[in-house]
């Protein structure tokens, strides 16, 4: 086991200032803590600048406004924090760790006018999965608990307490030896991952579930948007369980996953293949900033 998370060296940025790592610090009775009124984001940084930084930022400030809340900081300003938790860290490759909370003035449901507080970590993290074994494919098991129907819950935010049922997801599935879950939605469907998107290959097209019980992610997106430049068709829709036999290849698409080849979920079988490795190469050096792909 690494180093704790609450132990190491840096600074994190907090409302609107740096602060030592150790004491970047909330209060237990931290509403956010209690009643899950917390957003985050999930980024990386590489070669020294956060990939698609203003895009998260808006999302974060969406997750925000969708639980009732004004993040105090314009879209302009967390992208700014962002890059200083990365230059102040000395990161030119590592992840972020953007979130918004309302604070520890109200201990109660309602919360109107809790303080609404900011902070940014950034810290050194390889990819999710072992390199080494990403191109053989990771297992996945399918998971107990379903995403929910929109109508229960504010699904699409990126909010804490949406992912209750992932970690107890993937707890179950490494406890198995599996890497990871797939979830179905309330109604039996193919959603996604614990905390990734999923795509298939059949017949040369790309088939993804449509996003509308679960977050459409940012490197979903691009993904899409890179196999398209491709010339490879990307359909979106409805996916039952039972259509996994007919397809060829599976992927997983993620801010820590980037792009992850699958060659199992529970009984179905996979072989990663030409599309999967093409598009890991692709996200690749689209991650990169500019001069650094020209230069390569």
């Amino acid at each position: 086991m690494g180093v704790s998370f609450d132990n190491i060296d840096g600074v994190i940025w907090y409302d609107g200032r740096l602060v030592p790592w150790k004491e970047a610090n909330v209060h237990l009775l931290t509403h956010g803590l209690h009643y899950a009124s917390c957003v985050f984001e999930g980024e990386r940084a590489y070669g020294g600048r956060v990939f698609r930084s203003t895009a998260h930022s808006e999302r974060l400030k969406a997750s925000a406004n969708i639980l009732d809340f004004e993040i105090p900081f314009s879209v302009a300003e967390i992208d700014a924090a962002k890059q200083l938790a990365i230059d102040a860290n000395n990161l030119p490759d590592g992840y972020l760790r953007p979130i918004a909370w309302r604070g520890s003035e109200m201990m109660s449901v309602s919360a109107p006018n809790n303080t609404i507080h900011l902070a940014i970590a950034a810290w050194q993290w390889p990819s999710y999965f072992d390199p080494a074994e990403r191109l053989k494919g990771i297992r996945m098991d399918l998971a107990e608990y379903r995403r929910p129907d929109p109508r229960t819950i504010p699904a699409l935010a990126k909010a804490s307490g949406l992912y209750m049922i992932c970690t107890i997801s993937k707890h179950k599935a490494e406890r198995k030896g599996y890497a990871d879950a797939m979830m179905l939605d309330w109604e039996g469907r193919v959603a996604e991952c614990t905390g990734a998107n999923i795509f298939f290959v059949q017949g040369g097209k790309l088939h993804t579930p449509i996003a509308d019980c679960f977050l459409a992610g940012i490197t979903r997106a691009t993904v899409i948007d890179l196999a398209r430049r491709r010339g490879i068709e990307v359909i979106e829709r409805r996916i039952m369980p039972e259509e996994l036999d007919g397809f060829a290849e599976c992927f997983i698409t993620g801010t820590a996953a980037e792009v992850t080849p699958v060659s199992e979920i529970a009984a179905w079988r996979f072989i990663p293949g030409a599309i999967s490795e093409q598009l890991m190469r692709d996200y690749a050096v689209e991650v990169q900033p500019k001069g650094r792909q020209a230069a390569a």
